[in-house]
């Protein structure tokens, strides 16, 4: 018999680092249960887990690919059988081109690396754990649950030196739409966040080029944003205050989606 946790818990993938850390602190703070998948070893990542254990809440982490069948199937296993729960899950983690290359370049194996995780995995997992959350509420669990896909401004802005990635993104915002309108009669509310630029690893390989767009006014609000900035968001979300909204859109970008003349 699986026992239930009192604490909410919330699934996040790439949960370690950049945008995914942020996020798994700030639901930690929250009193809620983390239950964190990504590809690093436990030891390579440990500190960090250490900084999310230190606030108080459960944390399970799980070193899986997204990509493959089994590693989603047993992230789902080993934390219903930790927890006996599942109240929200954050699909956040991605992957860039291993090579900026222009999309006249771009090879089949870098396609096929990034929409593999980005795109493949991010929907086969949120299937998984999307037929979890049914069977729960079947079963008489009434905890709202809650889906958000963590996308990116490249769903409509395009970067010819990384198409592999802005496909996968445009894909993720289609699966926001397709589980807001399937999931909608079990009452499961699907979000999507969108982030503009922000501060992370990913990020640090074209500082300088974004700091001068920055400056130069491509966003209304001058500044970077931060890790944190989408984990407030995540939060508001899992809050409930938004529970007469399914398939939102969330941009945290800085104002970067306004047309301007």
């Amino acid at each position: 018999m699986i026992n239930m946790i009192s604490n909410k818990v919330v699934l996040i993938t790439g949960g370690t680092r950049g945008i995914g850390f942020g996020i798994a602190k700030i639901m930690a703070e929250q009193g809620c249960a983390l239950a964190i998948m990504s590809r690093s070893s436990e030891e390579k990542i440990s500190d960090n887990l250490d900084k999310l254990r230190s606030i108080g809440s459960p944390v399970l982490y799980y070193s899986g690919n997204l990509n493959s069948s089994d590693s989603r199937k047993t992230f789902c296993d080993i934390s219903l059988k930790r927890f006996g729960r599942i109240d929200f899950l954050v699909n956040n983690a991605g992957v860039a081109p291993k090579e900026r290359k222009d999309i006249l370049e771009m090879t089949e194996n870098s396609y096929g690396f990034v929409m593999d995780i980005n795109l493949k995995g991010t929907f086969f997992l949120t299937q998984r754990v999307a037929n979890i959350m049914i069977e729960n509420l079947k079963k008489g669990i009434k905890n709202k649950p809650k889906i958000i896909n963590i996308s990116s401004v490249n769903t409509y802005t395009a970067s010819i030196n990384r198409g592999e990635y802005c496909i996968s993104k445009a894909g993720i915002s289609m699966i926001t739409k397709l589980f807001a309108v399937r999931l909608a009669e079990w009452g499961i509310d699907v979000y999507e966040i969108r982030p503009g630029i922000i501060q992370t690893d990913m990020t640090n390989v074209v500082k300088d080029k974004y700091e001068k767009m920055i400056r130069g006014g491509i966003t209304p609000i001058k500044r970077w944003g931060y890790p944190e900035d989408v984990a407030k968001a995540v939060r508001a979300v899992c809050s409930g205050d938004f529970d007469f909204s399914t398939g939102e859109v969330i941009n945290i970008d800085g104002g970067f989606h306004l047309r301007r003349l």
